[in-house]
């Protein structure tokens, strides 16, 4: 479904990301880990163009994503996409926030996209606040409003970036059973994310980063018990001394 190809990424001097040769199946779970700085969020983001690449090739579902013809905006309608700190439009209220991509960009109805907001957001939990304003939720409501607007677009994948960073800590189980049942049901998703419990419950694989490498790429359970590479050897025992 994702397949990266020898992507590079430099910003001025700096080489953000290295020689990036990898690949997510379809209905596959990666989580993309390491140190703050490692390239993880600049990865992802190159998924969906938020962020350009000067070597390489990147496609999904067998498209070029940097390809210069790209009709950018069909293609990011196909791409779900959840930012750290959630981007929910404030002017809108949350059935609005979730209506919106649907009506403009796919040219729903206004009655269907509402009967499919209504139903995601059941599925994450918040039908009782579809009137309400982003200002009035918490921080995890809001966040779960996100997942259910990008969902609304129907995607073959979905991109999380460290989507519970922001969060109070007893709103990060909230946001994190959405991404599971997601991931129960068959999703597509690369998570960005510093939850190792989420990692090693959810993912079929960890893709350990640092200085723009994928140095560690291997399922959850070797990579929490026999991880082959020194940084990750050391980024893991770091951890577990917190």
């Amino acid at each position: 479904m994702i397949q990266f190809s020898k992507v590079n990424k430099w910003y001025g001097e700096y080489h953000a990301l290295v020689n990036i040769n990898a690949e997510i199946a379809k209905g596959e779970v990666v989580v993309v880990c390491g140190p703050s700085g490692s390239g993880k969020s600049t990865l992802i983001r190159t998924v969906n163009r938020l962020e350009e690449i000067q070597e390489g090739v990147i496609k999904l579902d067998q498209q070029d994503v940097h390809a210069p013809k790209l009709d950018l905006n069909k293609f990011r309608s196909r791409v779900g996409f959840v930012f750290q700190q959630f981007n929910l439009f404030p002017h809108l209220s949350v059935l609005d926030n979730i209506c919106l991509a649907p009506v403009k960009v796919n040219l729903m109805s206004k009655r269907a996209a509402v009967d499919k907001a209504m139903a995601l957001l059941d599925r994450v939990g918040l039908a009782h606040k579809s009137a309400a304003y982003p200002q009035q939720l918490s921080g995890g409501q809001q966040q779960r409003v996100a997942i259910a607007r990008a969902l609304a677009m129907d995607p073959p994948v979905m991109l999380f970036d460290e989507p519970t960073s922001a969060l109070d800590p007893e709103m990060v189980g909230e946001v994190l059973s959405v991404m599971k049942d997601l991931a129960r049901d068959g999703m597509t998703m690369a998570c960005v994310t510093h939850e190792m419990n989420f990692a090693r419950e959810v993912a079929d694989r960890v893709w350990f980063m640092d200085q723009g490498e994928v140095l560690e790429d291997s399922s959850p359970t070797k990579f929490f018990s026999r991880p082959t590479h020194p940084r990750a050897q050391t980024f893991l025992s770091d951890i577990c001394s917190h």
